[in-house]
Order: structure tokens, then C-alpha cells, then sequence
């Protein structure tokens, strides 16, 4: 696989969110507005990035029967020092994401990449899977909030969009909706990638 296939291949084919289905948490929770999905989604890349950046850098020198101990010290090593930067510049995002900043030590998504690429490739394709697993995250994270936003509050990034009389459907921004739009969403994303595939035959 070619440094262009493994960073694209997060942002498509084995998207987070869309395609596996990891990191379910935050992404229900905090994407009632475009503001929060970039701050999470942000957030996670810079952990994805600096922790496939580790443990590729240390793969040959962790123990195996402990390695998955290893790896969450890592990555909780790079979750306190983006929860502390977030406390120190951007006060209004870390309350607004509150507890799930520090959840992310244990985001599936970052513990899955960590084992099952990170552990086994160059320190240059682990940086890459990192960028492309985030930026993937992120990009999901955005068009998730900002139909949710749209339509629960009728903004983006808290510009009026639909007009002084429309009238919100708070089910957007309460839990039940999220999952009502991650599943149409998700089998939106789905047909596509089953036509593509029909139409490549």
C-alpha cells in the first residue's frame, strides 16, 4: 500500500465513523453543533498522529505481554497534553466537550490503529494512517453535527441558515435523533459504496 492509499484509505474506505462504526461515544454526544465535531474531531487526530507516531517509534522495544498497557500510557500521555492546551486556549471548547476529551485514551479508534498498524509499520505510514484515521474522523464528525445543528437549531457554526421562522426539530439534538441520522447516514454512505462497486464490475 502506497503512502497516498494509506492516508486516503481513513478518510474512505475504513472511514471511523461511516465504514467501522468506532467511536460511537463522542460522536453521539458532542456533535449537537459543527463547533464541538471540529473540536473533537481535531482533538482525536492530533492524538491519532502523535500516538501512531510513538508506538511506531517504540514497536520494537514494548514488550508484547504488555503492550496494550503500553499503548494506552502512550496515548493517555497525548490526551493530558491536548486536554491541558484546550483548558489553557480554548476554555469554552473543553467545557463544552468536557469528560469526552479525556475519554479519548480509551477511543477505539486510537487503540485499533495502534495495534493493528502503528505496532507493525514505519514510523512515516503510521504518522499517515493517523492523519488519514483523523482528518476521516473529523470530516464525519463535521457533516454529522451540521446536519444535526441544521436541523435541531436551524444554524451552522451559529449563523441562521434556514430563516427567523423556521421552527427547530429539537429531536436532532437529543440522543434519539443522533441515532436516527447516523443510521440513515450510514446506509446513505452505504448505498454509494454498493453502486460504485456495481458500477466497477
Amino acid at each position: 500500500m502506497n503512502k497516498t492509499s494509506i492516508f486516503l484509505n481513513g478518510i474512505f474506505d475504513e472511514n471511523p465513523t461511516f465504514m467501522q462504526l468506532l467511536g460511537m461515544c463522542p460522536t453521539l454526544a458532542v456533535t449537537t453543533s459543527v463547533v464541538n465535531g471540529i473540536g473533537m474531531g481535531l482533538s482525536t487526530t492530533a492524538v491519532l498522529v502523535g500516538s501512531n507516531l510513538a508506538i511506531s517509534m517504540l514497536r520494537k522495544f514494548i514488550p508484547e505481554k504488555i503492550r496494550i498497557a503500553s499503548y494506552v500510557v502512550i496515548i493517555a500521555g497525548f490526551v493530558t497534553i491536548i486536554d491541558m492546551l484546550l483548558r489553557a486556549y480554548i476554555p469554552s471548547l473543553s467545557k463544552s466537550l468536557g469528560i469526552f476529551i479525556p475519554l479519548i485514551v480509551v477511543n477505539c479508534i486510537i487503540l485499533a490503529r495502534a495495534e493493528s498498524f502503528a505496532s507493525k509499520n514505519k514510523v512515516t505510514n503510521s504518522m499517515l494512517d493517523g492523519f488519514g484515521m483523523g482528518f476521516g474522523f473529523t470530516g464525519a464528525l463535521i457533516i454529522f453535527s451540521a446536519i444535526r445543528e441544521l436541523i435541531g437549531n436551524g444554524t451552522i457554526l451559529n449563523f441562521h441558515i434556514m430563516g427567523e421562522h423556521y421552527q427547530p426539530a429539537l429531536l436532532a439534538i437529543l440522543p434519539p435523533g443522533a441515532f436516527i441520522i447516523l443510521g440513515l447516514l450510514v446506509g446513505v454512505i452505504n448505498l454509494i459504496k454498493m453502486n460504485r462497486g456495481k458500477n466497477n464490475a
